[in-house]
């Protein structure tokens, strides 16, 4: 049981005892157990297996916890999250699939509109009753009508993290047959998507019964779905169901650059085919019945006159015409970040203190940190006044003396609040060395608020970054309503960087926003966010979404060794 899977039941725990009007302190601490399970480097279920007690040395998980965690360990549920749902009806949980709708929004539907399912949600809104409810309106009305034709057209979709985690441990197995001569994922995980719908594995092996048998006995999988001679179809107990396909040798690049994608990308490769007299599937590449290439995917795109186009370009945006061209960017990678500028401690909601930070910023091999606990308004985070931010600052210069190999920045998280002023004094703020600003709080407020906060920020004189820019949560909350032209050449302007915050569930900036962040000259920082230092592995995620985006190491300013880092930053400021 991997533990994205351990953490998803106990956030279904906290959806659940919400929903119900529990104590907010219980929900907050299933929250935060379901943050600190997600947080560890070290496999949840292999230490449960040791015993309640192995697990109750990890910080943040207490007694009830542990045993709650074996449990599910051992059998598979937890005995309270199955009392939870026999009292809550699994239709009322599929609301918290619509962008924009939480558990409190969920409660007051269920409770007092009795809808019980989507399809119910659906014709209560359609006949006006959720606009009369207290706390709703007729435009959260017809944002719940377009998220239920959202759900509906695009099913449920699982977070890049989620995805992966099971993909590459089914494939690292299979690899592992001595039948086995090639095995990768595919699709959308390949091409490092924020969301997958679900997974393709693609396989070459001398016996394709043997693989067909070992991913049917895998501990990832619930259930097989349908299984032919060359193709099988599992639902994995995560929920997501995965297709695995036995491909001939010769086939194998045809097979892997088609169940790639994305469609897009796979529509204009098809036409330069035939425009050579050529015809392209996920078989091989074939000029009438003649076999012409297929074994690599570097073969297939020869064939039709490109170099190989990495996957998490392809999606039509441009890539072919810079492959045309022989200008396809040489993308970032993970060994190129030597910093990372976003992260908490114990002084407000990370697990971890500053040297046990820093410690595991520099065994991943960074070069410089920048220690960046909350501001006050996230008092649910025991954000920071000025009195206890300037004692933290202390405490991280005297943390300087004590670890080598690696540069401690004083920074701060600080809030752009919602009357578009930021959250500390501008002579606190002004002390420190690196000042991230965001939006936690107000982001349904209308285009012009939320730009005026941003472009209040991006003009103080003491911010660097804009974190998380639209404070999205992918999949559960629509970001803010930000005009990003207006935003990017602000910051442009001013010299102040843009994150991609690397964690899986925000990702943000998108893809989209990124390359249009580059066009405007704007240096990027990829950042984890981290709470705790398993925290700090999750910046793998950012790169990616960087990739996708089209960045070199180059357009990132925390590939640069810290010297010219800071130099880059002050020139700036």
């Amino acid at each position: 049981m991997q533990n994205a899977e351990i953490a998803q039941r106990f956030e279904e725990i906290a959806d659940l005892l919400e929903i119900q009007g529990a104590n907010s302190f219980r929900v907050r601490a299933y929250r935060n157990a379901a943050r600190v399970v997600e947080d560890q480097a070290e496999s949840i279920a292999a230490l449960a297996e040791q015993g309640s007690a192995r697990l109750q040395e990890i910080p943040g998980i207490g007694k009830d916890l542990a045993e709650r965690i074996v449990a599910l360990v051992e059998t598979g549920t937890i005995p309270q999250l199955e009392e939870l749902r026999s009292q809550v009806p699994a239709g009322v949980l599929d609301m918290l699939r619509l962008p924009g709708i939480g558990p409190k929004k969920v409660a007051a539907l269920f409770h007092d509109l009795h809808v019980t399912s989507l399809d119910e949600l659906k014709q209560a809104a359609e006949q006006g009753k959720v606009a009369e409810l207290k706390g709703f309106a007729k435009k959260t009305e017809q944002q719940i009508l377009a998220g239920i034709e959202q759900v509906a057209s695009f099913g449920r979709r699982f977070s890049i993290a989620e995805a992966r985690a099971n993909a590459e441990a089914i494939v690292d197995d299979l690899r592992a047959l001595d039948v086995v001569t090639q095995a990768s994922v595919a699709g959308s995980c390949r091409r490092r998507k924020e969301t997958c719908g679900d997974l393709d594995v693609l396989v070459t092996a001398s016996d394709s019964a043997i693989v067909m048998d070992r991913l049917a006995e895998h501990a990832l999988v619930a259930a097989v779905l349908q299984r032919g001679e060359t193709k099988q179809r599992v639902r994995l107990h995560a929920g997501i169901e995965l297709d695995l396909r036995v491909v001939p040798e010769e086939s194998y690049g045809a097979a892997l650059q088609y169940f790639t994608g994305s469609k897009e990308h796979n529509i204009v490769i098809r036409r330069r085919a035939q425009e050579r007299g050529l015809k392209l599937n996920e078989y091989g590449l074939y000029r009438g019945d003649e076999y012409v290439a297929g074994r690599t995917e570097e073969d297939v795109y020869q064939q039709v006159g490109l170099p190989w186009i990495p996957p998490e370009l392809r999606e039509d945006r441009g890539e072919i015409e810079l492959a045309e061209q022989g200008r396809l960017p040489q993308l970032i990678e993970l060994s190129d970040i030597q910093g990372d500028l976003h992260m908490h401690t114990t002084a407000s909601d990370g697990t971890a203190t500053i040297l046990e930070m820093a410690q595991a910023a520099k065994e991943r091999g960074l070069k410089y940190i920048a220690i960046t606990d909350h501001s006050q308004r996230v008092s649910m985070a025991n954000g920071l006044d000025a009195q206890r931010l300037r004692a933290h600052w202390q405490a991280i210069d005297q943390a300087r003396g004590k670890i080598s190999g690696i540069e401690l920045l004083c920074g701060i998280e600080c809030d752009i609040l919602e009357d578009a002023t930021l959250d500390l004094p501008d002579d606190v703020l002004a002390e420190g060395d690196w000042v991230i600003a965001v939006l936690h709080y107000g982001l349904k407020q209308p285009r012009a608020k939320i730009m005026e906060r941003l472009l209040n920020a991006i003009q103080h004189p003491s911010v660097c970054a804009i974190g998380h820019p639209s404070g999205r949560i992918v999949g559960k909350r629509p970001g803010a309503d930000i005009d990003y032209p207006e935003l990017f050449k602000a910051a442009s302007e001013f010299g102040v960087f843009m994150e991609i915050n690397a964690h899986p569930s925000r990702l943000d900036l998108d893809d989209i926003q990124v390359a249009a962040a580059r066009d405007h000259g704007i240096p990027i920082v990829i950042n984890t966010d981290a709470h705790a230092p398993a925290g700090l592995d999750v910046l793998q995620y950012g790169v990616d979404q960087a990739r996708r985006g089209g960045l070199t190491a180059a357009d990132v300013a925390n590939t640069r060794p810290f010297e010219e880092f800071m130099s880059m930053l002050r020139t700036a400021r």
